[in-house]
């Protein structure tokens, strides 16, 4: 049997105001292919189908079209669970339809841990895979709240009760494969923050929850022979371990993410042993990042000239000389080639508040957190005081941005 293992596809999404759906659908292209060519009997996605949880039209054409494409091949199941961009009602909303298909999704838990837990069955209708379908846990699914609780109490029970929960799904999943006539592949699936997880600034990966307190340990369930995780863009292992894994977003969200190698994860069962291989996705848009003094950006303008390659372009000075019109000197060095010219940024710390109106930085260019960090620094709050009222914020931040807009 195998099993291709992916997440973060983010459909939808841009970058610094530019609409990525080319390299969305190239990529769905791309992976409808390699399950053709590989004869994949399973695909795992491990949530953030969609960029925000309420998709575009054209999103969702991607999305559905895609999955019509996978029902007419040889790969017989597909598995889809929710992650924290992602509307557990808009998602769980065509399951029913979906299923004729033999594509399951599981927005959100259910009263029942069958909702979660999947026996899938092969093309002779015996049993081939257990999959523990676990979707992002929700704060509200997985906490009682208690007035005057710390932020360290919060993110404690958070990860209990994640913790917890994966050990329900596992239990059950235990159950189903001890009255099966023979021991078969249990895999779980997670959309979450594993402690020791890796990441960059600028990657696009919303922190989970409150701050980055919550972070999950990597001690699952021993019953899972495979663990499928989603939520960090850089594919990586979890804890060294070759059976739990994050796949990795299989676009660069970022200019951060340039040069990262993309990939998906092949698993295969064969007489009780089980190999993993890691499929590299290729690059749909070429990202560059470059930054120097103005001698430094030139030469390597000169050279990505050179390669009459189209590509996305972010420049950060780093120079001593007051630039003043650096923007525009960047577009004319840029004008005519294949390179676009996405984001041009000064990063002299003096000249900072300067910047914001001689290089005509736009709130759109800031994340939320950033623009609350300059609040305070603006307010000069105390910087003990910045912490944890940073962190109070990404905990009322996260509530919205995470509130499932479309359930009743």
């Amino acid at each position: 049997m195998k099993i291709i293992h992916t997440s973060d596809w983010h459909l939808g999404c841009s970058l610094r105001g530019r609409k990525r759906y080319e390299e969305s659908a190239a990529f769905l292209n791309w992976l409808g292919e390699l399950l053709e060519k590989e004869s994949i009997d399973v695909l795992l996605v491990a949530g953030d189908i969609f960029d925000t949880t309420t998709p575009s039209n054209r999103a969702q054409e991607l999305y559905y079209r895609f999955l019509c494409r996978v029902a007419e091949s040889p790969c017989r199941h597909v598995v889809i669970t929710a992650g924290n961009h992602d509307s557990p009602t808009f998602l769980n909303a065509p399951r029913e339809l979906l299923r004729y298909l033999q594509v399951y999704i599981v927005g959100k838990i259910g009263e029942s841990l069958d909702d979660e837990v999947l026996l899938l069955k092969d093309a002779q209708g015996e049993a081939e895979l257990i999959v523990a379908a676990v979707p992002y846990l929700r704060d509200r699914d997985i906490r009682s709240v208690e007035a005057g609780e710390s932020l360290e109490d919060k993110a404690r029970k958070l990860v209990e009760g994640i913790r917890s929960h994966y050990e329900l799904v596992g239990r059950r999943a235990e159950e189903i494969r001890a009255a099966l006539s023979g021991p078969i592949p249990v895999v779980a699936m997670g959309h979450l923050f594993a402690a020791g997880g890796s990441t960059v600034e600028g990657d696009g990966v919303r922190e989970l929850y409150i701050g980055s307190l919550a972070h999950v340990g990597r001690d699952f369930p021993p019953v899972f022979d495979y663990v499928a995780l989603g939520h960090l863009h850089k594919a990586q292992l979890v804890g060294g371990q070759e059976n739990c894994r994050y796949s990795g977003a299989p676009i660069p969200m970022g200019f951060a993410e340039a040069l990262w190698e993309k990939q998906v994860i092949m698993v295969e069962f064969c007489a009780g042993q089980m190999k993993v291989m890691p499929v590299k996705v290729p690059l749909f848009k070429a990202l560059h990042s470059i930054r120097g003094d103005r001698e430094e950006i030139e030469r390597q303008l000169e050279e990505l000239k050179s390669k009459t390659q189209k590509a996305w372009l972010e420049i950060i000075y780093e120079g001593k000389e007051i630039i003043s019109d650096l923007r525009e000197q960047m577009e004319a060095a840029t004008a005519g080639t294949e390179l676009e010219l996405l984001r041009v940024s000064d990063n002299r710390s003096w000249q900072q508040v300067m910047n914001l109106m001689e290089e005509g930085e736009v709130l759109s260019e800031l994340d939320h957190s950033e623009v609350f960090r300059r609040c305070l620094e603006a307010y000069e709050v105390e910087a003990e005081q910045r912490e944890s009222l940073l962190q109070m914020y990404n905990e009322i931040l996260d509530s919205l941005l995470m509130e499932d807009v479309m359930a009743e």
